[in-house]
């Protein structure tokens, strides 16, 4: 059962996130969003989203191990071994920009993440935690980050986001279907996958952070 939990979960996550993209970025362009607000927001976070409900479920579940492996070990996956897979089927070309500019900033969350979890080895505490106070610093580079994106696009830079597309038309109803049935799919999903991952760690005695790093 709880196997077939993870599978489903997983499965509604990734279907979520695809009715959320589509549903939301079709409904802001009937709206009159700018389609670059939309690529930067919208479809850019949507994208994200199966592992921030995957977080919030498991922060508040008390799965602390399995929301931090699954940031850690989602971007280990992302920068070594999909990126590697991808530059051994074909060389890459890397912008100037991206490499003075956004690996930086990417070191540097890195780099802040490790300072703010490391209360033992900095402020000699008898255990470490990423506490709201962290929490707040760590969103506010993401603006940082979301004002430098923003400065890029009015010097007229192209920005390619994850998962950038451009919105479908679709019908009023259709886009708001969409988008609530995009929603309802990434908390149920997260749920099940959240819940099936736990009880996998107990029952094979594995840790719920080696489960978060892999599995999730």
């Amino acid at each position: 059962m709880p196997v077939i939990l993870l599978i489903f979960g997983f499965a509604l996550l990734i279907k979520g996130a695809d009715w959320l993209v589509d549903g939301a970025s079709s409904l802001a362009k009937r709206l009159g969003i700018p389609a670059l607000v939309i690529g930067l927001t919208v479809v850019a976070f949507g994208t994200s989203a199966p592992e921030l409900v995957v977080n919030v479920v498991a922060s508040l579940g008390g799965n602390a191990d399995i929301a931090i492996g699954n940031v850690i070990g989602s971007n280990i996956a992302n920068i070594l071994l999909i990126l590697g897979v991808a530059a051994v089927i074909r060389p890459l070309a890397i912008s100037h920009g991206t490499v003075w500019k956004e690996i930086p900033f990417s070191i540097l969350a890195a780099a802040v993440v490790w300072v703010a979890v490391n209360d033992f080895l900095i402020d000699g505490r008898t255990f470490s935690e990423l506490s709201r106070s962290d929490g707040l610093i760590l969103l506010s580079f993401f603006v940082i980050f979301l004002y430098y994106i923003f400065s890029l696009s009015r010097k007229g830079e192209r920005i390619r986001m994850d998962g950038e597309k451009t919105p479908a038309d679709r019908s009023l109803a259709i886009a708001i279907g969409m988008t609530v049935g995009g929603l309802v799919g990434l908390v149920v999903g997260g749920q099940w996958a959240v819940g099936g991952a736990s009880v996998l760690a107990r029952h094979f005695g594995v840790s719920e952070s080696v489960i978060g790093l892999t599995v999730v």
